[in-house]
């Protein structure tokens, strides 16, 4: 995998699990991951991602990646229906999903959940193979197996 290729996957990972209100907090986050990146290189790359600010509920900003294809398959990478074609099984226990995807899968699959849940799923947490599927507050577990089995 080339250098740009990874690093705008890390900057997705860091833009999904965080609150990155400008580009000096994700040069830092970058940092921490071990990225060194100019302010004209990272400018690009949130660019080339279609990176945009949005205002949270209690009125703060936030870089969002919004879902878009070519992004996601010529930038990332990840084709979406290949991420759903690895799925394995899903179980719950209760509210929470448990996604087992083919060896390596989880975290396309994670990012296409991600993504596409965005009024549904709080967040994941993925390994090689699982993933953990965490729901919004008050969604039901009938809510959540449609929208994971939602064109599968």
């Amino acid at each position: 995998m080339n250098a740009k290729v990874n690093r705008l996957r890390i900057i997705t990972q860091i833009l999904n699990a965080q609150v990155i209100a400008n580009q000096e907090q994700l040069t830092q986050a970058l940092r921490l991951q071990g990225i060194e990146v100019t302010q004209a290189t990272l400018s690009r790359d949130l660019r080339d991602l279609r990176a945009e600010k949005k205002v949270m509920d209690d009125g703060r900003q936030k870089y969002v990646i919004p879902p878009d294809p070519v992004v996601e398959q010529k930038v990332l990478g990840i084709d979406s229906n290949l991420a759903k074609m690895s799925i394995r099984s899903i179980e719950f226990n209760g509210v929470l999903a448990v996604v087992k995807t083919r060896p390596g899968f989880a975290n396309a699959v994670a990012y296409d959940i991600d993504t596409r849940g965005d009024e549904v799923v709080l967040g994941t947490i993925t390994g090689d193979d699982t993933i953990l599927v965490i729901p919004r507050e008050g969604i039901s577990r009938e809510e959540m197996e449609h929208f994971l089995n939602a064109d599968r």
